[in-house]
């Protein structure tokens, strides 16, 4: 015995009509119909992740950029791009659309967190700085989102071995 039930616009008909119409299965067009509104969403959220530069990505957790999760690209590709002095994990978190704890969740799950990330963006960023020239240790500082230059002189002397003071020896 064939039972049609109408919701809506769609006409469904279902051999058990005792079940609530959101527990029934739609028809074939009505699926069609829903699954195209995923491409409505922008291209914010369905664009593949950024390159985020596999040495990086090696260097923060020890594997390849195709096998960290989308939410470790995306921390990593912000940083890269971002202002480090305002980017904090709250900030990232909520970019992201997921709660801080989410992220922390999530990060763990590719055993990393987000101070090791930063920490790692900042050593690349600082490299690409200085690649070609010497800056004063204020102007890195700065543009690596340090509160203060002595914080930054002590982990460019963790990142190096060296002292800052001595990287301009080699420039002039």
């Amino acid at each position: 015995m064939k039972h049609s039930i109408t919701t809506g616009t769609a006409q469904h008909s279902h051999s058990d009509s005792h079940y609530p119409v959101y527990l029934q299965r739609p028809s074939r067009s009505e699926q069609t119909r829903h699954n195209s509104k995923w491409g409505s969403f922008g291209p914010e959220l369905i664009r593949p992740a950024s390159d985020v530069p596999a040495e990086l990505s090696v260097r923060i957790t020890g594997r390849a950029p195709h096998d960290l999760s989308r939410t470790s690209l995306c921390v990593i590709d912000l940083l890269l791009r971002g202002d480090l002095s305002r980017l904090r994990s709250e900030e990232v978190a909520d970019h992201l659309h997921v709660s801080p704890t989410t992220l922390r969740r999530r990060l763990r799950a590719d055993h990393t967190n987000y101070q090791h990330i930063l920490d790692h963006v900042r050593q690349y960023r600082c490299a690409q700085l200085l690649d070609k020239r010497w800056l004063p240790g204020k102007s890195v500082a700065w543009e690596l989102g340090y509160a203060e230059v002595n914080s930054f002189y002590r982990a460019f002397r963790r990142w190096t071995g060296q002292n800052y003071s001595d990287l301009k020896a080699l420039y002039i």
